[in-house]
């Protein structure tokens, strides 16, 4: 009878890639990982990769081994799963990555929530505006702002919009007069979220269909949005804020809309998490909490899909 740890490290170098990936998920050494590999290609007596300096390639005899060894491993995961299951309770480490203004103004408000209603599951939050490999960095969850999915690969679902809106102080609307056109803001103050792109613009559109790019020179650089936020109350320039953020800073007059007849690109927050037969308890009942209350803490309650759906 074959080893099945052998079997089982097979697949998972397959699922990352390489050596290197597989064995940062696994926390063993590349080099065991190496020879564990070649062990079970010695034993089996065929080659199941062909190595590059780059790259991994299956063999046609490896191909048809994937098969079978994949479902060691998910018959693994089912029987860990079926223990956790037994147990009632949830437990483990949920790895979860957040963009920077998504954790700082959403999930600052779940979290402490969540983990109060499930004392054996610990969160490890990752917050990067970068894009994340979920296989890669061993990431179970996370959380995305992007029109649609694009990786078919994972496993999607749709929280709530995320429109965005430009604010200014009422005193800096009067000191440089009330904008009618986005070209009227090319002299006005900026304040601004750091661009991935380089490039520093609003894009706006008006109702029947005439589209504006300003670019602007950002007096204040921050992922910080309440930085942001208290710099445009404090008439330090104009902004592109998420609407829910602002929302109570309008209905108390610290802030207005800026040229609020015309409508900026509106994102989805997505959460997005790897394929797999089954989830462990801990990310699920994660999972089904983000999606019932990140709507409430953004003030779209009801708007979130209940359906799963594959990344398209």
């Amino acid at each position: 009878m074959k080893d099945l740890t052998n079997l089982a490290l097979f697949a998972h170098v397959v699922e990352h890639g390489s050596f290197s990936a597989a064995a940062r998920y696994l926390s063993v050494p590349k080099s065991t990982l190496s020879r564990r590999i070649a062990d079970l290609e010695d034993e089996l007596g065929v080659r199941l990769l062909n190595r590059t300096t780059r790259k991994l390639y299956l063999t046609d005899v490896g191909r048809e081994f994937l098969v079978h060894c994949q479902t060691v491993v998910a018959a693994a995961n089912a029987a860990e799963q079926v223990t956790q299951f037994v147990q009632e309770k949830p437990r483990g480490k949920v790895r979860v990555s957040s963009p920077y203004p998504i954790s700082q103004s959403l999930l600052v408000q779940i979290l402490p929530a969540f983990m109060q209603r499930y004392p054996d599951v610990s969160i490890d939050l990752v917050m990067t505006n970068k894009p994340v490999n979920l296989i890669e960095e061993q990431v179970d969850i996370a959380l995305r702002v992007r029109p649609t999915m694009e990786e078919s690969s994972l496993i999607g679902r749709e929280l709530l919009p995320s429109g965005q809106a430009l604010y200014a102080s009422p005193d800096l609307v009067a000191r440089m007069g009330v904008a009618t056109h986005p070209t009227d803001l090319i002299t006005w103050p900026a304040l601004s979220m750091h661009q991935s792109s380089g490039r520093y613009q609003w894009q706006l559109m008006q109702e029947g269909g005439e589209k504006v790019s300003v670019s602007y020179q950002a007096r204040l650089v921050t992922d910080d949005l309440w930085v942001l936020r208290e710099a445009a109350y404090q008439g330090q320039g104009v902004v592109s804020l998420p609407t829910y953020l602002c929302r109570e800073y309008v209905a108390e007059g610290r802030l207005v809309k800026v040229l609020p007849q015309w409508q900026m690109p509106v994102g989805k927050l997505h959460l997005v998490y790897p394929y797999r037969r089954g989830l462990l308890p801990a990310v699920r009942v994660l999972i089904d909490f983000l999606v019932e209350q990140m709507p409430i803490a953004a003030g779209f309650a009801g708007i979130a899909s209940d359906n799963d759906a594959g990344g398209r």
